[in-house]
Formats: structure tokens, C-alpha cells, sequence
């Protein structure tokens, strides 16, 4: 079981909370990136750095994500393609993407975009709060737990 992270767009906080999750329970834990990220030195961390490019860092979680592993993302579309690789996904805002829930949350995107695209602005996502990163933290720890049972 290894845990992916979608780390071009992942906050540095939820970045801390899964580097100590990974250290305390010793999992294995991957960021992907087109950049370089700053980790600390763990036998259970590791970064694997991709070519800049649009989805190349998702193409990349993909291709080499296996069932049961579980996948940092807030990107709808890498989550609905891990999802059917049977991993997990879990947002850094804490929430669990499923197959029930995934593809309304793609029709949302889609009609977001069709939105921006006709010049309606709708803004970005609010920043992280401490809610949010209180309930990732919880999500994982419930996720941890239920693999090493």
C-alpha cells in the first residue's frame, strides 16, 4: 500500500501532515511533481519529479497506482481514473472521493468550465482552513487504520 500526492497543487500543511502520518506508520508515501519538492529524509518518503506538461504528473499517479492504494488530490479527473484502478482518493480538504460521488463532481467541474469559458468568473476555491486541514488529518488517520487491521 503507497499513498500518491498530486503535489504540484497540494498545500505545504497537508504536505507536513502526510510526511508525519507516513513516518508514524510507516507507509510509503510518493509526491509527484513537475517540480522540485522539499521532503524530509525518510526511508518511507520519496518524490518522484515528472516532465513539465498538462496532466503529465496525473498521467504519471495512474500509470503506476495499484488497488488499495490511496491518492492525495483535489483534480476531479485523476480522481475518477485512480478510482477505477480501485484505489482511494481523499481531497486536501478531507473529503473521500468515491465511485458514488465522482462523477457528479465531474459534471460540476465540466459546467464550471463551460461557466469560465463564457466569461463568468466564479472565482477559485476558498483557502484551506483549519477545519479542512483538521479533517484531513482525521480522514487519514481513519484510512491508516483500516489498512493496518
Amino acid at each position: 500500500m503507497a499513498i500518491w500526492v498530486d503535489a504540484d497543487a497540494c498545500p505545504n500543511m497537508i504536505k507536513t501532515i502526510l510526511c508525519r502520518a507516513a513516518e508514524r506508520t510507516q507507509t510509503s508515501l510518493i509526491f509527484v511533481a513537475n517540480q522540485n519538492i522539499a521532503v524530509p529524509a525518510s526511508r518511507f518518503i520519496k518524490t518522484l519529479r515528472v516532465e513539465k506538461g498538462f496532466d503529465v504528473a496525473d498521467n504519471e499517479i495512474v500509470k503506476q497506482v495499484a488497488a488499495g492504494d490511496l491518492v492525495i488530490t483535489s483534480d476531479i479527473p485523476l480522481a475518477a481514473d485512480v478510482i477505477q484502478k480501485q484505489a482511494e482518493v481523499i481531497t486536501p480538504r478531507g473529503e473521500a472521493l468515491t465511485t458514488e460521488n465522482v462523477r457528479s463532481r465531474l459534471n460540476i467541474r465540466d459546467f464550471m468550465d463551460t461557466m469560465r469559458a463564457s466569461g463568468i468568473q466564479s472565482g477559485g476555491p476558498a483557502a484551506l482552513s483549519e477545519t479542512d486541514k483538521r479533517q484531513f488529518a482525521n480522514r487519514l488517520d481513519r484510512y491508516l487504520a483500516s489498512i493496518k487491521k
